[in-house]
């Protein structure tokens, strides 16, 4: 089993910057995972923001390209998604995903106009 804690979500005006922290755990959890954030905006689908495999190689949803960065530290098992820029189109609830069947409980973004 493995274990996902979002953490560093909050209220930002818009322009801002926030960073969200993913924390895994568990005896079965492996730094070889694909780890990515996705978010779930209301009344819409849950939509891929990033992701990033075990080789640092990065993936961006193109409404973030340019003003989100994922990264990892497999020594202390967590990703990060630093977020710049920020828009209020990206007040959703943030998820962690591990191996793209572990899910974190999500913290929230909300993004003030």
């Amino acid at each position: 089993q493995v274990q996902l804690v979002e953490s560093g979500g909050g209220l930002v005006q818009a322009g801002g910057s926030l960073r969200l922290s993913c924390a895994a755990s568990g005896r079965t959890f492996s730094r070889y995972y694909v780890m990515g954030w996705f978010r779930q905006a209301p009344g819409k689908e849950r939509e891929l923001v990033a992701t990033i495999n075990s080789r640092f190689i990065t993936n961006y949803a193109d409404s973030v390209k340019g003003r989100f960065s994922i990264s990892r530290d497999n020594a202390k098992s967590t990703i990060y998604l630093q977020m710049n820029s920020l828009k209020p189109e990206d007040t959703a609830v943030y998820y962690c995903n591990a191996a793209g069947y572990y899910w974190g409980q999500g913290t929230h973004v909300t993004v003030s106009s």
